[in-house]
């Protein structure tokens, strides 16, 4: 408690005195693990719990909550776990009972903010300045890559890496603010099919991200099963009791903190995918074979799975750079 007090003491610094013109002040942005994840910004005047965080993009508005200070209490927020996110300094550009705009100089959040009040203690916050320079927004969409079949494995497969082929729902997940969206191949909504994956966008916070991979189901004696799959999917959220569970295999990165990694490399996008660990309960990263596609064909037969895929290490995200190799 005293470490996350110390934390808090740089929001609290000088609380009540007069702002004024462009002096500066001290800011906070807590990310806290409550019953929902939110992140809380931490004025000397005021504070505001951002139920999904400050906005990069000056084309969206994100809800702003007025709060009294909550570091880890059981109130509306509920208790859990609470990190500094970023703190710094700022300057006062305006100040009224339904308008504060300010200039934040922080380590990872910097620019100019306004928060308008919209009812009692609902306000929203957007940024005023310009997105940071190379910044592009998450897109709404990615068409996925799908490999072209092919009769045998690729020649100088040291330029390749091997994959399994599982057999499950191709999925593009979009973690931002706290939140995860599934889209399947044809940009259909899965998310709330699997509501066990929604813990993703939790687990990786504050990073954002769109992820490419499979979900897959498991039977009871670990094997594929995809009619319990295709039932997940037809249910939706309305059919809980006696669910097989699933599991996001994760094998791409396709947009990682405001910039498309797609014209990246094969590896290069693999090793900025093993930087976020993504791993859990219900979710991981399968490994691949860089080279030696013998060995994963035999490991595809020893899963009895039906193909191994070839990816071109030093390949863009781009049709054409994957291969379906059965087994």
């Amino acid at each position: 408690m005293g470490d996350r007090l110390d934390a808090f003491s740089g929001a609290r610094e000088a609380r009540g005195a007069r702002e004024t013109g462009r002096a500066a002040n001290s800011f906070v942005i807590h990310q806290h693990h409550a019953r929902r994840l939110h992140w809380d910004l931490h004025l000397e005047r005021n504070t505001w719990a951002v139920p999904r965080g400050l906005p990069r993009d000056p084309c969206r508005h994100h809800l702003a909550v007025r709060t009294g200070d909550h570091v880890g209490d059981r109130g509306e927020f509920g208790g859990g776990p609470v990190t500094v996110f970023d703190r710094g300094r700022y300057e006062v550009e305006a100040w009224s009972d339904d308008e504060v705009v300010v200039v934040l100089r922080g380590d990872r959040v910097s620019g100019r903010y306004a928060l308008h009040r919209t009812r009692d203690r609902d306000w929203m916050i957007r940024r005023v300045d310009p997105a940071e320079p190379g910044w592009t927004p998450m897109p709404d969409h990615v068409l996925p890559v799908r490999p072209l079949p092919a009769a045998r494995l690729p020649e100088g497969d040291g330029d390749w890496a091997f994959e399994m082929e599982w057999d499950g729902a191709r999925a593009i997940a979009c973690v931002e603010g706290g939140r995860v969206r599934l889209l399947d191949a044809d940009g259909h909504d899965l998310t709330g099919a699997f509501g066990e994956l929604r813990g993703l966008a939790e687990a990786l916070a504050p990073t954002e991200c769109v992820l490419d991979g499979v979900v897959v189901a498991f039977d009871r004696e670990g094997r594929v099963s995809r009619s319990a799959l295709r039932s997940r999917i037809e249910g939706g959220s309305r059919r809980r009791a006696g669910r097989i569970p699933v599991q996001l295999l994760v094998f791409d990165l396709l947009w990682l903190e405001g910039r498309s990694t797609e014209d990246l490399g094969y590896a290069d996008r693999r090793s900025l995918l093993a930087d976020l660990d993504v791993s859990g309960e219900s979710w991981q990263t399968p490994p691949y074979f860089s080279g030696g596609g013998a060995f994963a064909v035999d490991a595809a037969r020893a899963h009895e799975l039906p193909a191994v895929i070839a990816k071109r290490l030093d390949a863009p995200y781009r049709p054409g750079s994957w291969l379906r190799v059965s087994v």
